[in-house]
């Protein structure tokens, strides 16, 4: 019965997070995220850079949440964290989990509504978005890759072909975030745009337009 009271308690403090990831509509409840740092938009802006070596240390839960709701995160307006035309978000975030303390290895979609991952499969999938992306070592060996997919159809369905456009430039404010949020606490990231459509969504298992495979990782 202590044992069990403990176990609770220990739950409860490290903010209900779901260790058993293993089925269908599983959650892993990411801890909130902060609102300030040290480091100042312009020192980050300052120090941007595209990195492609990690240390093999694993990232924190907390980094990551950090860095997903840095990406597209709910703000303050209850909006995101990245401009959308007309506020319509086309964009999904899927994330391929190797090394995260406390997050069992697999592929999950984040929830940017409930701020948590939902698991796909305990698959680790850094190898195979490696080969797609035309054997990119880095997307291998980080110890995440952040997946961000498009859906055109929301968007050009109101703004027709230039619709298009809209999303492509959405996304690039999404890589943005992560980069300056990555500089803040102390990572390392690199956009990667170079592989091949198809496997990507092979590996993701979905039918959006893949546009952005971000590794994440502590600097060497």
């Amino acid at each position: 019965m202590k044992r069990l009271f403990l176990t609770v308690i220990l739950i409860i403090m490290l903010g209900g997070f779901s260790f058993g990831v293993s089925g269908e509509g599983k959650v892993v409840k990411l801890p909130l995220p902060r609102y300030k740092s040290n480091v100042s938009v312009e020192e980050a802006l300052n120090e941007r850079q595209s990195v492609r070596q990690y240390s093999k240390a694993a990232l924190s839960i907390e980094e990551l949440s950090q860095v997903l709701w840095a990406a597209y995160g709910k703000n303050k307006w209850s909006k995101l964290t990245s401009p959308s035309a007309g506020a319509l978000y086309p964009l999904t975030i899927y994330v391929a989990v190797g090394e995260v303390d406390t997050v069992p290895a697999g592929l999950y979609k984040y929830n940017n509504k409930k701020h948590s991952l939902i698991w796909i499969s305990s698959q680790d999938s850094r190898s195979l978005l490696s080969e797609a992306s035309l054997g990119q070592r880095w997307v291998r060996e980080a110890p995440v890759d952040i997946i961000v997919c498009a859906n055109y159809r929301i968007t050009t369905s109101r703004y027709g072909n230039r619709g298009s456009r809209y999303v492509d430039v959405e996304v690039g404010h999404l890589g943005q975030n992560i980069y300056l949020q990555a500089v803040a606490l102390g990572l390392g990231t690199v956009a990667v745009g170079a592989f091949s459509d198809g496997e990507v969504k092979g590996v993701l298992g979905v039918d959006e337009q893949p546009l952005y495979i971000m590794p994440v990782g502590r600097l060497e």
